[in-house]
């Protein structure tokens, strides 16, 4: 039995800006609360993370960890990125998220999870008791981190050169796999102390 969580938010920025943001999927990282420990690992990127490029979730759903694998299929500039589970847990698992410009700065943002449980009616039963309620709450709370982040102080991270992006994730490691945005806001305030220094 298919299970589908869908959850909508306006956010104040341009919708070029919300999607550039969606459109890395290592950000999705970023959106989920510590206690759901969720990393995203490109594996293989495909024109600038359009519809071929894969990408592993890696999550500690209440103690349980999950792990699967995707594949972005579809990619539309501005208006819709989805991905489906090419290998994992679920008997199957799609991801859609929707952009929709209502004003320049005005961006409506729908995501949409549809996934069906292993284990047949026991894994119905779970999902029912734990699951579902964990996946709704998470996706909640993301899409108003997501908000915060694109309202809040304007560092929305922006498409960059291979090499720069693996110098990035350099940098996370050592820090011990802190969000992106961090990674950046200290790259950046680094920066800042040198230009200072320099004048």
């Amino acid at each position: 039995m298919m299970t589908i969580v869908s959850k909508t938010i306006d956010i104040k920025a341009k919708v070029s800006n919300v999607f550039t943001y969606f459109a890395r999927p290592e950000h999705i990282s970023d959106q989920f609360e510590e206690r759901v420990g969720m990393t995203v690992v490109p594996m293989d990127i495909k024109a600038g993370m359009g519809v071929g490029t894969t990408f592993r979730v890696i999550g500690d759903f209440d103690g349980k960890r999950l792990e699967w694998d995707c594949e972005t299929t579809e990619y539309i500039p501005e208006q819709k990125i989805a991905a489906k589970m090419i290998k994992g847990p679920f008997k199957k698992w799609n991801i859609a998220v929707e952009f929709k410009a209502l004003e320049e700065n005005l961006t409506k943002l729908t995501m949409t999870v549809n996934y069906e449980m292993p284990l047949g009616l026991l894994g119905g039963i779970l999902n029912k008791i734990k699951f579902a309620k964990t996946a709704e709450k998470g996706m909640e709370t993301a899409l108003y981190k997501v908000r915060g982040l694109l309202e809040g102080n304007g560092s929305i991270p922006v498409y960059i050169t291979l090499d720069a992006y693996r110098k990035l994730l350099e940098e996370k490691e050592k820090m011990n796999n802190v969000p992106v945005s961090t990674v950046l806001t200290r790259i950046l305030e680094k920066y800042s102390q040198i230009e200072t220094v320099k004048n």
